[in-house]
This record gives structure tokens, sequence and C-alpha cells, in this order.
């Protein structure tokens, strides 16, 4: 049996439109960009469908704390670094212990004034960095991810 491989997806997109929804969504993006010193904002850890697209796991602002849920993740949005030896197993483990926790706002915030995120919420790259086997993750923004996440890709880890 071969083992599914798992990608985090790192969100470097801007998302499109005029509405009040989505110029906010735009300027967090770009605020997160800049504290951050990065081109990501947001980071998924996505497991690849069979029929196409992935389930997408995280904790987003958006969607008001930890979910999962469809999505295609178009190349010029998203950039995805393969996960070597990370299972459905270490997904599953941080799902179970995460899912339906609210969004952490300090703790998003505390990864650049590195203030300890609450054990009661999450954020984006504390998940991803909890399903990847990090420790300490609320330390981690989603450019700290993809550092690390293509260093492991990449047999330097």
């Amino acid at each position: 049996m071969t083992q599914k491989k798992l990608y985090l997806a790192l969100y470097k997109g801007n998302r499109q439109g005029w509405g009040i929804a989505s110029i906010k969504a735009r300027f967090g993006d770009w605020i997160t960009r800049k504290i951050t010193r990065g081109i990501y904002s947001h980071c998924e850890i996505a497991d690849p469908c069979a029929n196409g697209g992935y389930l997408c796991y995280s904790s987003s602002i958006r969607d008001g704390g930890v979910r999962v849920k469809k999505m295609d993740l178009p190349s010029e949005k998203w950039d995805l670094i393969p996960l070597p030896g990370m299972t459905s197993a270490d997904l599953d483990r941080v799902w179970q212990a995460a899912q339906g926790k609210r969004y952490d706002w300090a703790g998003a915030i505390g990864t650049v004034l590195k203030i300890r995120q609450r054990p009661d919420k999450w954020f984006c790259s504390e998940f991803c960095a909890a399903v990847m086997g990090i420790p300490d993750g609320w330390r981690f923004s989603p450019n700290d991810l993809a550092a690390v996440a293509s260093a492991k890709s990449a047999g330097k880890m």
C-alpha cells in the first residue's frame, strides 16, 4: 500500500473583488506578509483527493477557526511543498485534538512578538507545525514553515 502524500499549502494570492470582506481580506494578507517578512499570508495541510482538489486542514481567520474544506489550490495563488514522512495518522492526531477550536488572534500576532499562544485556540501555522511534528509551533509564521518544509523536502534536515 502506497502512503498518500501530504503537502504544506502556502497562500501567496490576493482576494479579488471590491466588497468590504474582500478589501479586509487583502489588507489582512498584506499586513501578515509585511510583519512576517515573506510572500505567504496563510498555510494549510493539503491532502490530495482522488477526484481532484485537496482536503485542506488549518485554522482560518475567514472561517473562524480550525476546519477542513475542499479547495482547488490554483498555482497562481498557492505554493505546495511536499511533506515527506508525514502521514495521514500525523494529520488525524492533530485534527482530532484541534477540530472546531476558535482562531487564535493573539497567538498569530505572538509569532512576531513571541507571545505564547492560548492552548484552547489555534492559528494556521501553529496547526500546520503540529502536524509536521514541530514543537512550539506557536513560534512559526507561514513563511517560517515554508523555509522548514522546503529544507525537509530537499533532504537538508
